[in-house]
């Protein structure tokens, strides 16, 4: 295995240059809360093959052959999930018309988009009822795993723990089809918390600490997170987790999360991925660059964009080339069982 070439697959991409249509309706579905005469219908939004085809051409698909990347697992622009706005009807129409978007772009690009789902998440509202969006993107559209938003109120934090019996109904399903579930949250409407720079890096780091206080993995030994950009913080206060389950009477992380939670590498830096990959074991760090995301800029110290994170994979001296496999390749299809049949089905 060690021998062959991997497979360069980011396992965190999302649609963020789709044409300004989807834009466009998304703004009328908002004031259309407000109105109702002026919400529009789903039919009223109309984006055309060719149309979806130089998205991602021109964007994505461009920088994946120019940095050396194969495949992308491919979610709804998560900033656009925007949970906090309207109520269930209103974000289970908008994660539809999502969700059908980025199955149209895996089926034009089959060899190089695989289809993960936005759940239609509201306060309040009991996530059992975002199991029929979840499963006909499963069973229709070939989605592979799951975004779960932990905080839908967009930065006021008003849902339980993941921990809480509240998510167990997402959690059964993910059981039933072996899918996984990235926890991302989404834009953020508290004044404090920036969403990219606070919001989503506060809430990786949230993530991994509710579930050290609590004991979920217990009940679903065959749950799997990916906690996204790096992991938040946790990798870098790595001491500092292992140290507070120690005080909690917890097991080790290694038996309490590693056999079910995995990271990310969406660290925009060489001396992040040198941490993330000397504190985390190699099986648990999946390949991401999050492109075309957060952070699209050239760094002025390496004179490369900060989000080519192949090149920090790469230059790392923490791996071996076997684990570098593993990082592009092994861990994504052991982690997404359902993408790993995907590519045998194709010979791969």
């Amino acid at each position: 295995m060690s021998q062959k070439t991997p497979l360069i697959i980011d396992c965190h991409g999302h649609y963020t240059t789709a044409p300004k249509a989807l834009e466009n309706w998304r703004n009328q579905q908002i004031a259309g809360i407000k109105d109702p005469a002026a919400m529009p219908k789903v039919s009223d939004l109309k984006i055309g093959d060719d149309e979806l085809r130089e998205s991602i051409e021109l964007n994505q698909l461009r920088l994946m052959k120019e940095r050396g990347s194969d495949i992308t697992l491919f979610s709804p622009r998560a900033s656009f999930m925007a949970h906090h706005i309207g109520d269930f009807n209103v974000s289970s129409t908008w994660a539809a018309i999502c969700n059908e978007l980025c199955h149209r772009v895996s089926q034009l690009f089959p060899d190089h988009f695989v289809p993960v789902a936005m759940l239609p998440q509201s306060p309040g509202v009991d996530p059992a009822t975002c199991i029929p969006e979840m499963e006909k993107c499963i069973k229709e559209y070939g989605n592979v795993g799951i975004n779960l938003n932990p905080d839908p109120s967009g930065g006021h934090w008003t849902s339980p723990p993941l921990t809480d019996r509240h998510w167990y109904p997402i959690y059964e399903k993910m059981v039933e089809y072996d899918v996984p579930a990235m926890i991302h949250v989404s834009t953020s409407c508290n004044a404090c918390f920036h969403t990219t720079g606070a919001h989503y890096i506060n809430a990786d780091t949230t993530a991994v600490m509710q579930l050290i206080q609590g004991d979920l993995f217990k009940d679903f030994p065959t749950l799997r997170f990916i906690i996204p950009h790096g992991g938040g913080a946790a990798p870098y206060h790595w001491g500092r987790y292992r140290g507070l389950a120690q005080e909690m009477k917890k097991p080790l992380l290694s038996e309490h999360l590693l056999k079910n939670i995995f990271f990310d590498t969406c660290v925009y830096h060489q001396p992040g991925i040198d941490l993330l990959t000397k504190v985390i074991p190699v099986e648990n760090i999946l390949f991401a660059s999050e492109m075309i995301g957060a952070v699209r800029g050239i760094d002025p110290e390496t004179g490369n964009y900060y989000d080519d994170t192949k090149r920090y994979v790469q230059a790392t001296a923490n791996l071996s080339d076997e684990q570098r496999y593993q990082v592009y390749e092994g861990n994504a299809r052991r982690v997404f069982p359902r993408l790993d049949a995907r590519l045998k089905a194709k010979g791969l």
